[in-house]
């Protein structure tokens, strides 16, 4: 066991000892100033307070490394340390918590992309540090902050993240993998990350069937309804949809109703076994009896039809104008008409299907087209 600071140590230490002897002596006054008396820590502390400036980086670095964990170190002492370069730093910015968040967002941004690291991977980083850290544009950074489940990252930061960083690869599978994930983020993530980490995404213990069905119509109106305009781009997700058990009712009248007819056509198309192009001919068979027949080829739910043929009828008597939310206005009419049938006709849609068009209503502007 090593003995305490005493008088021999002082003396050497005054006395232009060599860098091995700083170091070794800034270790040893470091790794007992706990357990030291109020009188030998004071003293430590005016040591350290010339050690932080010694002109050897070693011994900044011993003085650091023992002193990361330590709760009572003298905060200016902590700071001098952290703002120090990187050898020396990176200890306190990832380990101690005598550092307040006002010394952590000063540092993460006007330090290097390494502190920034650091102070990513700390056991707890508080939302305002996190998001000063998502503002950096370092994405090892935001990478290794979103793999952190001691960062405290509000709903907003992770859409903000997903939005800003989701194509990265890193930070996309760091957020695919987080524990607690919002729906409007995996939201954002289905348009981004790759088609492995969409599969990763879906395959999320916390993502029930309903979840996903809502997440991936949601997925597609965040891109204007649509992954691409490519009908390859619609093909490959109806396939993944049908793959997984996923290609329910409920997505393709969210779909429907939201003016997503490509994704209605090709989607029915897979269920009934027929060629999309064929599909559309029966679709939009003038005297609805082709509809009606593809309907039950799919296995639709007869509770459905009313509801999806009078949303298809709207798709007729409307077009897009170019204006501001024309789409927008679209969708409302079709939700509008398919809410009508609910009501006079008793088209039977599950709870979850009705809240979603009476909250989707909510959402889209009040005018319409043919007002």
């Amino acid at each position: 066991m090593e003995q305490k600071l005493n008088e021999e140590d002082v003396k050497r230490l005054l006395s232009n000892p060599t860098g091995d002897t700083r170091t070794e002596i800034a270790e040893k006054i470091a790794s007992q100033h706990q357990g030291l008396s109020v009188g030998e820590r004071k003293l430590a502390e005016d040591i350290f307070r010339l050690m932080v400036r010694d002109a050897e980086v070693r011994v900044r670095e011993a003085l650091s490394r023992q002193l990361k964990e330590n709760p009572t170190v003298p905060h200016d002492v902590a700071l001098a340390l952290a703002r120090d370069v990187d050898d020396v730093s990176l200890p306190m910015l990832h380990f101690s918590d005598v550092l307040t968040d006002e010394d952590l967002i000063e540092i993460v941004q006007s330090q290097s992309p390494e502190k920034q690291v650091a102070v990513a991977g700390r056991h707890s980083v508080s939302a305002s540090v996190a998001d000063a850290l998502v503002e950096t544009g370092n994405e090892v950074a935001v990478a290794t902050l979103v793999s952190n489940e001691g960062a405290e990252l509000t709903e907003t930061t992770l859409i903000h993240v997903a939005d800003k960083y989701g194509e990265n690869e890193a930070v996309g599978k760091s957020l695919v993998e987080r524990k607690a994930l919002p729906i409007s983020v995996a939201e954002r993530l289905m348009t981004k990350v790759s088609e492995n980490l969409r599969k990763h995404l879906l395959a999320r213990p916390d993502m029930t069937p309903e979840a996903a069905a809502a997440m991936m119509i949601q997925a597609r109106e965040l891109a204007v309804l649509g992954l691409s305009n490519s009908e390859s781009d619609v093909a490959a997700l109806v396939e993944h949809l049908y793959r997984v058990g996923r290609l329910t009712p409920s997505i393709m009248l969210r779909a429907v109703c939201m003016g997503d007819l490509t994704f209605f056509e090709v989607a029915l198309a897979k269920l009934a076994r027929i060629k999309v192009e064929n599909c559309r001919t029966l679709i939009h068979d003038a005297g609805k009896r082709g509809f009606e027949a593809l309907f039950e080829k799919a296995g639709m739910p007869k509770a459905f039809y009313a509801a999806m043929r009078a949303a298809i009828d709207v798709s007729y008597e409307m077009e897009y104008d170019g204006r501001p939310n024309d789409r927008e206005r679209f969708s409302r009419r079709m939700i509008e008409r398919v809410l009508t049938q609910y009501g006079d006709l008793g088209v039977d849609f599950e709870n979850d299907d009705l809240e979603y068009l009476l909250a989707k209503m909510n959402q889209l502007p009040a005018e319409v087209l043919g007002d």
